[in-house]
């Protein structure tokens, strides 16, 4: 039986969230308090730390729920592509998508704090993900999957920052044309 999760909680971690990635338009990381964060949430310091330990912890919630969002969204993807590049667009298609849908909390943390963490988050689920499905295809290549992955994780993960730092320079569908022209019909 799956465990009942307190409505009030989800709505104070959400304010709280909403307290920080507001603060963040205007102070770098380092420089916020947490009573800069409670006063944006309308939340006491007390209630903050009956959640969280610190602001880091608060950060990192807020990005392991974008991680767990964008792997619930990668994990549903499941079907028979005909090739490993029709299965890697998709994957393109659902992560700036999901970019898309959350620009404001990417833009937050990037933009005024270049902060590693996101980088990392979105290259590590692309990873997971991509090395999974493309362990059970027809290689074509001597090529070991470890390298071919890493090489077109790294390019669309820096794709995909430009993208979240410069929203208004191309539109989506925009770069996802240009990715399928980039990427190989047998790259694997």
């Amino acid at each position: 039986m799956e465990k009942k999760i307190d409505k009030r909680i989800l709505k104070t971690k959400k304010s709280l969230y909403e307290g920080l990635l507001e603060v963040m338009k205007e102070k770098t990381f380092e420089d916020i308090k947490i009573s800069d964060i409670c006063d944006k949430a309308m939340t006491n310091r007390s209630t903050f730390y009956d959640h969280f330990a610190d602001k880091y912890e608060l950060l990192a919630s807020l990005i392991e729920d974008l991680k767990k969002e964008l792997s619930v969204a990668l994990e549903e993807n499941k079907k028979e592509y005909e090739s490993p590049k029709e299965y890697y667009m998709e994957v393109i298609i659902l992560l700036l998508s999901h970019i898309s849908s959350n620009i404001d909390i990417y833009n937050a943390i990037l933009k005024k704090n270049n902060n590693s963490i996101v980088i990392d988050m979105l290259y590590d689920t692309l990873i997971k993900n991509i090395s999974n499905e493309l362990d059970k295809t027809e290689r074509t290549t001597d090529i070991p999957l470890e390298i071919v992955t890493k090489f077109y994780v790294t390019a669309v993960t820096n794709i995909c920052l430009d993208y979240i730092r410069y929203p208004k320079k191309y539109k989506k569908d925009v770069l996802i044309n240009y990715l399928d022209i980039l990427i190989p019909n047998d790259f694997y």
